[in-house]
């Protein structure tokens, strides 16, 4: 029985350290989104985030986005002030320019990229909220 419950209790440590280390690329958002691994994310790489992430938000696949599909993402009058045409919705490329209006706000340095330190600003944390 000692054997078993020592192969079992190594299984489980592998099988959390395992999950740990695959955890990891995901927690950190310069890691999970910075394809051109340089240790920070520009605006390219941000705005493919945030359509690949608009794309896996809207399930009814319309091209837009609703309040109960943006789940507090954004507030309502932050979706209004987004929405140039009204129609309480936004397309992609309205969602886009909310996007970029965070990046530009967590970008306090005006280098065009952002680092884990500008990421982890209330500005930084906004834009995630739009990218994962």
């Amino acid at each position: 029985m000692r054997l078993f419950d020592r192969l079992i209790s190594s299984f489980l440590a592998i099988a959390i350290l395992f999950g740990v280390a695959q955890a990891a690329p995901r927690s950190d958002p310069v890691k999970r989104f910075d394809t051109d691994n340089d240790g920070t994310l520009d605006h390219i790489e941000v705005r493919k985030a945030a359509t690949a992430f608009f794309a896996r938000i809207d399930p009814d696949h319309d091209g837009t986005l609703d309040m109960r599909e943006l789940r507090s993402r954004l507030t309502a009058e932050e979706v209004m002030a987004a929405d140039p045409d009204h129609d309480g919705t936004l397309s992609v490329n309205e969602y886009l320019a909310v996007v970029a209006q965070r990046f530009k706000a967590a970008d306090r340095d005006g280098d065009g990229t952002l680092d884990g330190h500008e990421l982890r600003s209330p500005a930084g944390r906004a834009l995630l909220r739009l990218l994962q």
